[in-house]
């Protein structure tokens, strides 16, 4: 295994609700789809995903539509020489920043993607313990 990606749904407020780890062969739609899938107990209740502009497609949003019967909102970017913050998108990647911050997980040193996820649910309890 040469490289992950971390799938990861918050809420509003940063919460997680469901975490994937997948190869990083894994296209961002599958991983989605599949993190979809094996968390639909805590999916159920959600109304929309705001998602950024590498999970467009009419065919995902299809399928997260048949999954779990949600709607999928594409946030793009409008500008892209200029930073501008995106509605309800950076809410993701603070958490994404909170994990930056766990020195294991500033590196791929696990073997398995099962201890790789372990290690982003410990370090979002650690985070999590401390903020709230």
């Amino acid at each position: 295994m040469s490289g992950i990606k971390r799938h990861i749904v918050v809420d509003t407020q940063g919460l997680p609700h469901a975490i994937v780890v997948t190869t990083a062969d894994v296209t961002d739609r599958k991983g989605a789809v599949k993190m979809t899938g094996l968390n639909l107990d805590n999916l159920s209740s959600v109304k929309k995903f705001l998602v950024d502009g590498g999970y467009s497609g009419e065919s995902f949003a299809n399928e997260v539509k048949a999954l779990c019967g949600t709607q999928v909102e594409v946030v793009k970017r409008k500008e892209l020489h200029t930073f501008v913050v995106l509605p309800k998108r950076w809410v993701v990647e603070r958490t994404f920043g909170w994990l930056d911050k766990a020195r294991r997980l500033s590196k791929n040193y696990e073997r398995k993607i099962h201890n790789s996820c372990q290690m982003i649910v410990l370090a979002l309890i650690a985070v999590l313990a401390k903020r709230f």
